[in-house]
């Protein structure tokens, strides 16, 4: 690289120090803690001391403040040195934060990792807590030249690692298109083997809008040894493979409906799946082994429920207390210290009531543990329960088996929830969690029921019991069930090779290696990402004592494509809806069809991408006259860069008491209405709002002032020079010479034209506008 090339990137990143907003890179980027700055005089209990071949401390401060041009003013705080579990091996890291500060405050900051044997830049990561000028909108780097200056900073720090990685233009990149200069271009470069991507080796940069790199990451292992890549499914046989395979599992969710409270929808999902790329056989659906999540069982507890649902009636604390004692029983000498009774609204709308109970248990006149339960406060059903000891249990021999404890816990099932076990399938534990665990060293048991109805998964409800493995006892118990009407029959749905092809296209297949890891310590087996915490704190200090299984393979798996909104698969409609509010959506971000060379093109697509405007047949119908509602909703948007809004009350819950009576909690413009109105951009009036009125250009002269925050500037008229031609019949004139000075809003023959109504492609374009003079009005602070 040349020296031209140096220079600018050295400036670039100094600039990223200075001005740059923390974005953290990854494990590597964080805070120092005083386990790090321990680590660095060596009194840590997780430190480690540099062997012969890493370089020191000085020496990595040195290659790091040379790497990314560290200022002078931005002093070492903290350091630690620490080992990094590979597939096959360790690395040696050296973890730094550098801090600036001006009279005794902190205005910046750096963290770093090196690796201390090669000299390997890892990661770095610069933030400034001092407040800049707001970046400028439209952007200055667009994702393209982000993309340039990433390339090129990369062959700078990295080099030998540049010929090995690819671009991946599918991840991070924002699907919907900006509404401030606040962006971080997100760019990920993928590891290349033997001509296949490996996913979980990559080089992650983050470049703001103004061209500063803001941070780096360098995740990679060159301990693995890759089989050569041999003949492959081709992508559409592994598309088809991958079909057969799949799975669509119909699953109730929950989903506001139109009053603001939540409903069940019955929807299909399907989750990930993966095949063998050589033989397209079915391979694990993700890279970690998921022993813990056990076996559904296909039957229920049994074919009929035991018994009718408990009928409501208003519960004591006594009648509370005896519920409990009857469930579980209250050993003797148990203290109630405390209760509570508690009145709300349910999900579903409907009162509700419970009650909280404390006991202590005494033992020899002294306080041996506690038990807490929680009772349905108008069916007396127990919903949760919690008893400890502090006192070791007494054992009578051998502890209870996996099977045995399984059947303690669906007799208690049985007994608590006698009107669902129809509905009740049991998740048996895997036993390979268990293996290798002397019966007398067995703690618990944990054991969990899944709800379903006509076959459907309700997702919400959820249902447990702890079985202590040493005193056959319940340990603890868990009971979410929400009263919710079910249909009598199964409903009708799409098939579920509709379902499929539906979500083929909301996958993407993609050809991968991947490395399947499995650790056992103690006899246990062992998350992943727990192995990696226990190392890194020391819990775990000799590899040796870990047995480990571990495999290289190449794989064809579903990877979900990058979406602007988060959706489901409505069962019943096979249409996609969003899970935020309910209403049909698409996977990709809607564009009209007939604003292709409108002269409000961009401003119009971008308000549909929003859904600040709607479509009809796919048509934004720009000279169309636009509607209060929909000028509000455009306006809430765009002020919280086009993020969805939820009406909230004053003590923090969601709204449900409309403010205006035409509109009403149900309405699709009610939380934007009642944001408009809590942020004074509109008044309440005479109680009407009137959202299909149509809208002069007077009252969004006024609506886009009161946004910038100029409404009683405006108010002195007298103040703005004005030449418009029909001045005297404009009511709002501060605004307007406001609007019409910043060039948001333009005359006509010298005209302002109060009374005309705007049309969507003009509101579009005029909000736009707005996006833009926001960002230039916003200035840096004084500072003395």
């Amino acid at each position: 690289m040349n020296v031209h090339m140096r220079k600018k990137l050295a400036i670039v990143l100094a600039a990223a120090m200075l001005v740059g907003t923390a974005v953290m890179p990854g494990a590597y980027a964080k805070q120092a803690s005083k386990a790090e700055t321990a680590a660095e005089t060596g009194t840590g209990e997780s430190a480690k001391k540099p062997d012969a071949a890493s370089m020191s401390k000085e020496q990595a401060e040195k290659q790091l403040r040379q790497y990314i041009s560290i200022p002078a003013e931005y002093k070492l705080q903290s350091s630690s040195f620490s080992s990094m579990q590979k597939f096959d091996g360790e690395q040696k890291v050296w973890h730094m934060e550098f801090v600036k500060t001006v009279n005794g405050k902190q205005q910046g900051g750096i963290s770093a990792a090196l690796d201390a044997g090669s000299g390997q830049l890892l990661s770095f990561h610069s933030y400034s807590s001092v407040p800049g000028s707001a970046p400028s909108y439209p952007l200055k780097v667009h994702r393209e030249a982000a993309l340039k200056l990433g390339v090129a900073f990369i062959e700078e720090v990295a080099a030998d690692y540049a010929p090995q990685v690819e671009f991946n233009n599918k991840t991070g990149a924002s699907v919907l298109p900006p509404l401030s200069g606040e962006v971080r271009h997100e760019l990920r470069f993928d590891r290349i083997v033997h001509g296949k991507p490996y996913l979980d080796n990559y080089i992650h940069l983050s470049v703001d809008s103004e061209g500063h790199v803001t941070s780096f990451q360098l995740e990679w292992d060159d301990t693995i040894d890759f089989p050569a890549a041999p003949n492959t499914l081709s992508a559409s046989k592994a598309e088809e493979e991958l079909r057969k395979l799949a799975k669509p599992e119909l699953v109730y969710i929950f989903t506001p409906n139109g009053n603001g409270k939540q409903e069940p929808v019955l929807s299909y999902s399907m989750s990930p799946i993966a095949i063998d790329a050589v033989t397209g056989e079915e391979r694990p659906a993700t890279q970690y082994d998921r022993w813990d999540i056990g076996e559904l069982q296909d039957a229920p507890l049994t074919e009929k429920p035991l018994a009718t649902p408990p009928k409501a009636a208003k519960l004591t604390e006594e009648g509370a207390a005896a519920a409990v004692k009857k469930a579980f029983g209250l050993p003797e000498g148990a203290k109630l210290t405390s209760s509570n009774y508690n009145e709300y609204e349910s999900p579903s709308g409907e009162a509700a009531s419970n009650w909280n109970l404390h006991w202590a248990l005494m033992k020899d006149g002294k306080e041996s543990g506690y038990m807490y339960a929680s009772i349905d406060g108008s069916t007396g059903a127990v919903r949760s329960y919690y008893g400890y000891s502090h006192s070791a249990p007494a054992t009578t021999g051998t502890s209870l088996t996996l099977d045995q404890a399984v059947q303690k816990a669906v007799d208690t099932v049985k007994a608590q929830l006698p009107w669902l076990t129809h509905e009740l399938h049991l998740v048996k534990p895997d036993a390979e969690r268990y293996r290798n665990i002397p019966q007398e060293e067995m703690g618990s048991y944990y054991i969990t029921f899944r709800h379903k109805v006509h076959g459907a998964t309700v997702s919400y409800d959820h249902v447990s019991v702890t079985i202590n493995a040493r005193t056959g006892k319940v340990e603890s118990y868990d009971a979410n069930i929400y009263s919710y009407d079910y249909p009598a029959q199964a409903p009708d749905t799409i098939p579920s090779y509709e379902a499929v092809d539906r979500y083929m296209d909301y996958y993407g297949v993609v050809l991968t290696y991947r490395v399947l890891q499995q650790y056992w310590w103690e006899g246990k087996p062992l998350p992943i990402e727990k192995y990696k915490l226990m190392m890194a704190s020391g819990e775990i200090t000799d590899n040796d004592q870990v047995e480990t299984q571990s495999e290289v393979e190449l794989v064809y798996t579903l990877q979900q494509k990058p979406r602007y909104e988060a959706v489901f698969l409505d069962a019943l409609s096979g249409q996609w809806r969003s899970m935020e509010n309910g209403e049909v959506t698409t996977l990709e971000v809607p564009k009209p069809t007939d604003a292709a060379g409108h002269w409000a093109e961009e401003p119009l697509s971008l308000m549909v991408a929003y859904k600040a405007l709607d479509l009809e047949d796919g048509k934004v119908r720009p000279n169309a006259k636009i509607t209060r509602g929909e000028l509000i909703k455009m306006l809430v948007l765009a002020r919280n860069s086009g993020r969805g809004y939820y009406a909230m009350d004053h003590s923090g819950g969601m709204k449900l008491e409309a403010s205006f009576a035409d509109v009403a909690a149900g309405s699709q413009y009610f939380a934007y209405v009642e944001s408009a109105l809590a942020q004074n951009l509109i008044d309440l009036g005479d109680g009407s709002f009137n959202p299909d009125g149509l809208v002069t250009r007077d009252e969004m002269a006024e609506l886009i002032v009161r946004a910038l925050g100029y409404n009683t500037l405006a108010d002195y008229d007298h103040i703005f020079k004005s030449n418009f031609k029909d001045e005297s019949s404009i009511d709002n004139k501060g605004q307007a010479a406001i609007v019409v000075g910043l060039k948001i809003m333009s005359l006509s023959d010298g005209k302002f034209l109060p009374e005309k109504q705007v049309t969507r492609a003009e509101a579009s374009i005029a909000f736009y506008r707005y996006l833009q003079k926001r960002a230039e009005l916003q200035e840096a602070p004084l500072r003395f």
